[in-house]
């Protein structure tokens, strides 16, 4: 009874550690810049910290005024100029939407990191 509860302990402990691992997000590196005027809400859910709902804020805010500058951004509710700073790299008012998502390399160490954590069979 004793190893049977050892097993069934480990098998909880290792399938914990499966469930947190699928649970994080994948680190992503993005690349081009997205027009606050035309964008898709697509688009914009792949600024870093900018989900569902904070793409439709910037949506009807700009049905509204149309931005002139990036840095007016801040005057979307729930966005603060340090928000405005991780940001800025990826935003314009004219031109196309280019940005794109990529997973990032196993090179930045997050991935051989996860390898190395399996335990051995």
């Amino acid at each position: 009874m004793g190893r049977t509860m050892a097993l069934v302990v480990a098998g909880l402990i290792l399938g914990a550690g499966g469930v947190a691992e699928a649970g994080k997000k994948k680190a992503v590196k993005l690349s081009g810049v997205v027009n606050l005027n035309t964008a898709t809400a697509k688009q914009l859910d792949l600024l870093p910290g900018v989900g569902e709902k904070t793409a439709k804020q910037i949506i009807a805010y700009r049905e509204k005024t149309p931005f002139k500058r990036p840095e007016e951004l801040v005057k979307v509710k729930g966005f603060g100029k340090k928000r405005y700073e991780k940001l800025k790299p990826y935003l314009s008012v004219t031109g196309a939407s280019t940005l794109t998502a990529r997973e990032a390399s196993a090179e930045g160490g997050e991935k051989v990191q996860a390898r190395a954590a399996q335990p051995k069979r």
